[in-house]
């Protein structure tokens, strides 16, 4: 029998009630947690928390190197300084050691921290720090939030769901073999998602999935992939982490009072978005483990 895949699903931010803190990922821990392999097994042993106080090593990120994660899930919730640089060297030893990691982050600077962890760090492009050298993309995509500047891709409501495109060959995360086409098409959508892309002088990146803004039409992308290679295990670099909000799956979750927009509820009324979503997730865990994606199921 395999052991679990041993995950930590992570903030950047100390557990400040009115803001992204660890608790608002509830249905995704749920959701590892409740996955079994194909003997009935458990898949996943999920540990949740948020970081200590700034201005010091976090305990966990800053070893993260000598524990018994497997994979990192690092939502970067901060305003800037949600990493210190014992955490980000601790980190990097992580993913040089074969470890598998998620960053994501949001909108403009929200998550900007992970531009010091380089590597992942480096595909993900912000406002005022590692700005994507596109400069036709340094324009206001969702102009409902008004004091939210670039990049702020505009998905959908919080609440509801987007089609995404698969980029060509199609990535093992993003194959569902329950789907007409053996492929995932839906994400949750978010007002403002943040931007990634290639790194450049990377050969192992690629990016395997892009949205389309409803207010402008404009592509962007969501999801950059980094296979394992001689500079660590594999990785993947996310536009935003209301893709895992417990918000985002089900607004009556609750959210910050400092979230203005009106929430929809496309997501509740559609099955195949919520399957395709947690089947999303359970690729991700098998893929950042190093395994396949193979079939696998909730407990009952």
């Amino acid at each position: 029998m395999r052991r679990p895949i041993q995950i930590l699903l992570q903030t950047t931010i100390p557990s400040i009630a009115d803001d992204w803190h660890i608790g608002r990922f509830s249905m995704l821990r749920d959701h590892l947690a409740g996955l079994v392999d194909q003997d009935g097994a458990p898949l996943c042993a999920v540990t949740t928390r948020d970081r200590t106080m700034p201005g010091a090593p976090d305990p966990v990120l800053s070893t993260l190197d000598r524990s018994d994660f497997d994979q990192l899930w690092l939502f970067a919730v901060d305003t800037g300084d949600g990493l210190d640089p014992e955490d980000c060297a601790a980190i990097g030893r992580f993913r040089e050691r074969g470890g598998g990691l998620l960053v994501t982050r949001d909108h403009m600077d929200l998550g900007s921290s992970v531009c010091s962890l380089g590597g992942v760090g480096n595909a993900h492009f912000f406002h005022s720090k590692h700005i994507d050298p596109d400069k036709t993309r340094h324009v206001i995509d969702d102009r409902e939030t008004t004091y939210i500047s670039w990049p702020n891709y505009h998905s959908g409501a919080n609440g509801d769901f987007q089609e995404i495109a698969v980029v060509a060959p199609a990535h093992p995360v993003l194959q569902d073999p329950a789907a007409d086409d053996g492929l995932i098409h839906f994400l949750p959508a978010h007002p403002h998602e943040g931007a990634v892309g290639v790194p450049a002088g990377d050969p192992s990146a690629r990016v395997i999935a892009t949205g389309t803004s409803k207010v402008t039409d404009r592509r962007f992308n969501i999801a950059v992939a980094f296979e394992p290679s001689g500079a660590g295990g594999p990785a993947v670099a996310q536009s935003t982490f209301h893709h895992f909000a417990d918000y985002n799956w089900d607004p009556a979750a609750g959210c910050p009072s400092f979230v203005s927009e009106r929430p929809g509820d496309g997501l509740s009324r559609s099955p195949e978005a919520q399957r395709s979503i947690r089947h999303y997730v359970r690729n991700l865990a098998l893929w950042l483990a190093g395994r396949a994606p193979i079939e696998s199921r909730m407990a009952d």
